[in-house]
């Protein structure tokens, strides 16, 4: 029988706190690594955990949990079998013809209700195969933090992946099927017209967000007043310097945060991002925050998921289909905007800091190839 946590010494309460951060700790050595450490040494480690895992990789143990509970009746054992990795392809990547007249095929009804239940399942049909390559590699990457080898690379998982691929085609579908381009932008910007808390709030994300580079959600969510830096005044001719700040990112979906990534603000954003700062009174911390309807400002930093709402509530404000623009349009939008005024590739990758020239340039080609002279040959 478990002891009450009052009388649960300082080693059994470290020993379970270590036990909330199993995913990637070698659990048989929980007991030795609760005596070897303090109470903040074990507070650091869960800090470093959910910091350094990052939201995706959290969001995947979240689901891969569940899933593993939910088909096979226990938690994910470490490492996991290769039937079991079988079993987690044959569940998610599957015929939806071939399921019409065998409703065995595919993953389980009672294993899709029990996860759709916990809001871990939301779309319908298989899973596209990168998600699932995606999940895996997480899978892995958990289990090699373990200490542990699994049957990842196996030939017959790969195949198994390929061979689901090959046979039921799925097109790809963009993130958000509209880009913020530079004419959108400045329909939702209109609607932030007033000095309310708001409305400055919400133009400053808009054009913080699309002028450092297309910053992804979580990056303008966990923005905060430590990683801006006031640069020198950018001299125009003919006009006043133009107000300069430093992004510096940190840590990234693409980066480790060892490196100090930069990106730059001029003008009009700076402007924008100093009048909301001004008017909440932030000077440390968080510099996007949810505002009240009594018009005050939380402590708490905006979430992914506030950010993605409040683009999507502005785009209705100016009378445009929400449902197909997401946070994603201001990352495309910025390199399909940066296309269409001219701007040379790796120039505009230096503010959005893609690694991959071949997915940077899938969105600064689509700018130009609907009307461009290879698609108007006859």
């Amino acid at each position: 029988m478990a002891k009450p946590k009052t009388s649960l010494t300082a080693v059994e309460r470290r020993a379970d706190e270590l036990d909330t951060i199993a995913a990637v700790l070698p659990i048989e050595r929980r007991d030795e690594l609760a005596e070897l450490l303090t109470d903040q040494d074990v507070e650091t480690l869960r800090h470093l955990v959910n910091q350094g895992m990052g939201d995706n990789t959290l969001r995947a143990l979240t689901y891969l949990e569940a899933w593993g509970l939910a088909a096979a009746g226990h938690s994910l054992p470490w490492p996991a079998p290769e039937a079991l990795l079988l079993k987690f392809v044959a569940h998610h990547l599957w015929d939806p013809q071939h399921r019409e007249t065998d409703p065995d095929h595919g993953m389980p009804a009672e294993v899709d209700e029990n996860l759709r239940s916990q809001g871990l399942l939301k779309s319908v049909g298989p899973h596209a195969p990168a998600t699932v390559r995606r999940r895996l590699a997480n899978w892995s990457t958990l289990t090699k933090w373990r200490g542990l080898d699994g049957a990842f690379a196996s030939p017959a998982l790969k195949s198994a992946i390929r061979l689901a691929a090959r046979a039921v085609p799925r097109t790809r579908g963009r993130k958000s099927a509209k880009a913020f381009t530079g004419d959108v932008l400045a329909k939702l910007l209109a609607t932030c017209a007033t000095d309310s808390l708001s409305d400055l709030r919400d133009r400053a994300i808009l054009m913080v967000a699309f002028a450092s580079g297309g910053r992804r959600r979580s990056e303008i969510a966990g923005l905060r007043c430590e990683q801006l830096t006031v640069e020198p005044p950018i001299p125009v001719e003919d006009g006043d310097p133009l107000p300069s700040l430093a992004i510096h990112l940190g840590r990234t979906k693409t980066s480790s945060g060892e490196q100090d990534e930069v990106v730059y603000l001029t003008g009009r954003p700076v402007v924008a991002l100093n009048a909301w700062m001004a008017a909440a009174k932030i000077e440390s911390g968080s510099v996007f925050r949810g505002v009240g309807r009594s018009g005050t400002v939380s402590r708490r930093a905006l979430d992914p998921q506030s950010v993605n709402a409040i683009l999507k509530q502005r785009a209705q404000m100016a009378g445009l289909d929400s449902g197909k623009f997401s946070a994603h349009g201001i990352r495309s939008g910025y390199l399909t905007e940066a296309a269409n005024r001219g701007i040379p590739l790796p120039e505009a990758m230096e503010q959005s800091r893609h690694r991959s020239v071949q997915q940077a340039s899938s969105y600064y080609n689509n700018a130009t190839r609907r009307s461009g002279r290879a698609a108007r040959l006859l």
